[in-house]
């Protein structure tokens, strides 16, 4: 082989120069061919980092007309307003939690009054009841006295059905009058119950009126003195104790309040009577015009020694 063509590895033997001017330009020839297809990457990227850019625009554009709802125009309370939908799906959602609610209350104030009209009428049918079972008392009471002794003497059959009558009779008004009785509780039951809630409500009108009324020293000592001024008026113990009205008792209050304040009337004029007169500063004591008088003509007496001007002071003291 020539010499020119000896291209022997580094390390491998001996390097000759046109050996190394061949390693030389193989080396320059392979950073060329680098240099060169680096290029042909580059555009690509950046094209690439320019459509990633306007996809991201696009989707902040989309975002932008995502977010803008479109706006409904309502009426209410008489009032029109721009909404979105969103206002309006939670202002339906409230409206039919409301309804609803609103269709319990009505249920349950429908069933309450349902209840309270089914005890209105079973009290009434109590009344009657009561009031027939007395009529059918007084048809069980005996109208004559019978001379059972007679009759069992001249018709022992007839006089044997006619005890068996009268115990049969007895049965029955023993059992009618228990069922009244028992009726009569209950309506006296009732009574009281109501009694109790009106009194209940009388007693917060008055509260309302008189503060001081539920307060337990100085409502017990208003109510003492209430029923002692009652009892001046002419009341009764049973008529003080049978006042339940509030507007009784307010009466009789205020007619108490007014008594006390005309008779503590006499000592609050003599105080004022008697209290000093206060004179206002800055304000001068009026004088009186003859003493004024006097005292110039004293003066002038004095000033010029005449008799006549002497004789016009003494004058003055006649």
């Amino acid at each position: 082989m020539s010499d020119t063509q000896n291209t022997t590895p580094e390390g491998s033997g001996e390097l000759t120069v046109e050996g190394a001017a061949n390693a030389f330009l193989s080396m320059m020839e392979r950073e060329e061919g680098s240099d060169n297809g680096q290029p042909d990457h580059e555009p690509e990227a950046n094209e690439s980092d320019a459509e990633s850019d306007d996809e991201s625009e696009v989707e902040q554009d989309d975002d932008g007309e995502e977010q803008e709802q479109p706006t409904y125009r309502v009426k209410a309370a008489g009032e029109e307003r721009e909404v979105t939908l969103n206002e309006l799906i939670k202002s339906y959602q409230l409206g039919t939690d409301y309804t609803k609610k609103s269709q319990v209350v009505a249920e349950e104030r429908k069933a309450v009054e349902a209840e309270r009209q089914a005890v209105q009428e079973a009290k009434q049918m109590r009344d009657t009841y009561a009031q027939r079972l007395e009529m059918i008392e007084q048809m069980l009471q005996p109208q004559q006295e019978e001379n059972l002794d007679y009759l069992k003497e001249t018709d022992p059959i007839g006089y044997s059905v006619k005890v068996a009558e009268i115990v049969q009779r007895d049965k029955q008004l023993a059992a009618v009058q228990a069922e009244r009785s028992r009726i009569i509780q209950q309506q006296e039951q009732d009574r009281q119950m109501q009694m109790q809630s009106v009194v209940a409500e009388e007693m917060q009108k008055l509260s309302a009126a008189i503060p001081e009324f539920t307060d337990p020293a100085k409502g017990e000592a208003i109510r003492n003195d209430i029923r002692a001024f009652g009892k001046q008026l002419g009341f009764s113990d049973s008529e003080l104790g049978a006042v339940y009205d509030s507007r009784a008792v307010l009466t009789l209050y205020k007619a108490m309040q007014y008594d006390k304040l005309v008779a503590s009337k006499p000592a609050i004029n003599k105080k004022v009577n008697e209290a000093p007169k206060a004179i206002k500063s800055g304000v001068s004591k009026p004088r009186d015009s003859n003493a004024e008088e006097t005292k110039k003509l004293k003066a002038r007496a004095k000033s010029s020694g005449s008799v006549r001007d002497a004789a016009s002071v003494f004058e003055r003291f006649l």
